[in-house]
């Protein structure tokens, strides 16, 4: 048995800005579905607040394929 990515659906990724003292920032970039688009809005957030913490979230859709667990 392995798993393997579902090639009839989009990755769902995000980040969250956790810059922060008291409290993280909390700024969130949303669903979006591609590194590149992920990496934009960090820059981005970055670039306007000077925030060089995120935590980042991906999720995708794997098929089960039988056969031994590797």
């Amino acid at each position: 048995m392995r798993t393997v990515a579902d090639p009839c659906s989009l990755p769902a990724l995000s980040a969250v800005c956790v810059t922060g003292e008291e409290a993280d920032c909390g700024a969130s970039s949303g669903e979006v579905h591609s590194a590149e688009e992920l990496v934009r809005w960090i820059a981005e957030h970055c670039a306007q607040t000077q925030h060089e913490l995120f935590e980042r979230q991906e999720r995708a859709t794997v098929r089960a394929e039988a056969g031994v667990w590797l």
